[in-house]
């Protein structure tokens, strides 16, 4: 099941805001860099969102061009993570909306630094039953998740696995942090329905 946790939030590098002071004055390198630092994370979160790595590598690379063109909204002194998920949000629910979707790609290579629950890189000599076991209930985990509704998906996604706080999902996701904190209870309920047979165990 996936852990619980409160108030959290992960702070972006200091540089970030640096850099799009430099985009903003139109200096293409500074988003390259921006672009290396988040490109892994918004794929990761995006392939949450859309379930297929395909769309998602597409919806990265359209989400640092939307950051260019729309380089002059980002409010100086802001946070820029929650800033550009919420570029990304916006794409992933304009691609969901529009029912478009192509062949399922691994996952995999996008793995590092997740969490156990979602079939992250596991020591080669996990084996056997125990192993059978852990990649059963990784793909449990990850077609619950799948199978909620996107506004609670994205609220979910956001809070367990990109870490964000109550304020900076809302400000990714439009909403106020108390429906953040409604969004979240709902997906964590329906979560231990769907879950069942593993809660049980």
């Amino acid at each position: 099941m996936l852990t619980a946790g409160e108030g959290r939030e992960k702070k972006a590098s200091p540089d970030d805001s640096g850099l799009m002071d430099r985009v903003q004055g139109g200096d293409e390198a500074a988003l390259g860099e921006l672009m290396e630092r988040w490109e892994l994370p918004v794929k990761r979160l995006l392939a949450r969102l859309v379930q297929n790595a395909a769309e998602a590598d597409d919806l990265a690379q359209e989400t640092f061009v939307r950051i260019w063109q729309q380089r002059e909204k980002f409010r100086a002194g802001a946070e820029f993570r929650p800033w550009m998920f919420a570029i990304a949000v916006n794409l992933a629910r304009n691609r969901l909306r529009w029912g478009r979707r192509r062949p399922t790609v691994s996952l995999e290579e996008w793995s590092e630094g997740e969490k156990p629950e979602t079939g992250g890189q596991r020591p080669e000599n996990t084996v056997g039953a125990e192993g059978m076991e852990r990649k059963e209930r990784a793909v449990a985990v990850r077609d619950a998740v799948a199978a909620l509704p996107v506004e609670l998906r994205e609220a979910l996604v956001l809070f367990e696995y990109e870490e964000l706080s109550h304020n900076e999902i809302a400000t990714a996701l439009g909403c106020t942090p108390k429906a953040v904190e409604t969004r979240i209870y709902r997906a964590r309920e329906k979560l231990r329905l769907g879950l069942r047979r593993w809660l049980n165990a």
